[in-house]
């Protein structure tokens, strides 16, 4: 299998890894719990560097209180820091949140924008979130890069180690049919999340080792 690995080209892997996203992984979607886009918007800039499970836990309080970005951008970070204080860096994401509220009402029409340019716009969204709302809230084809998906496809051998995550947005977008982008993000995300974890990955259980940089590397060959 290890000698598999090594003959294999990048394109066959991909075409291997796919497959067996599709045949295994088809209903995969964000964990997040939201109604609306400005739900979304919220939950994913609180999700930086906390888990969905905490912000889901969070959410509904502070979705009761801020159910419209206008109520939201006419609060205090202070205010809404008191919802958040559980989840990672809430001084910041307070801020994040009312300025990205405010940014809404004033320049979007209380709506969340559809547009990349438009989104890297606001208050607390970087290019992962951004591509997040695209893929996530608009259907649209999109390869968000957060820790998981990074961490994934260098392991697999998707990316080259690639070094930052714009380097892994850009391979993994040559490589992926457009139409499964945004559905690819949910899959890489979720494996990293339960299998392909960062301390110890579960090898034992991976259905994708057989075509595993890591699995041929550190697994096979010992």
């Amino acid at each position: 299998m290890s000698f598999f690995y090594q003959v294999m080209t990048k394109k066959g892997r991909y075409e291997k890894v796919i497959s067996w996203f599709e045949a295994n992984a088809e209903s995969a979607e964000t964990e997040l719990h939201y109604t609306n886009n400005y739900q979304l918007l919220v939950a994913v800039i609180l999700s930086a560097q906390c888990t969905d499970k905490r912000v889901n836990m969070i959410t509904p309080a502070l979705f009761e209180a801020f159910p419209v970005p206008e109520v939201m951008a006419a609060a205090t970070p202070e205010a809404v820091f008191e919802y958040i204080r559980s989840c990672s860096y809430p001084n910041n994401k307070a801020k994040n949140l009312v300025g990205m509220a405010r940014k809404l009402v004033a320049d979007f029409s209380g709506e969340v924008p559809s547009d990349i340019d438009s989104l890297l716009t606001i208050p607390g969204v970087g290019r992962k979130t951004a591509n997040v709302m695209l893929a996530v809230a608009f259907d649209t084809p999109a390869m968000p890069v957060d820790t998981h998906v990074f961490r994934v496809a260098n392991r697999i051998g998707l990316t080259d180690n690639s070094k930052t995550p714009l380097e892994t947005e850009r391979e993994l977008v040559r490589y992926i049919p457009r139409e499964l982008l945004s559905k690819a993000h949910h899959w890489l995300i979720l494996h990293g999340r339960y299998i392909c974890v960062a301390r110890k990955p579960k090898c034992e259980i991976c259905g994708l080792r057989d075509w595993c940089r890591y699995y041929a590397k550190n697994v096979m060959k010992p």
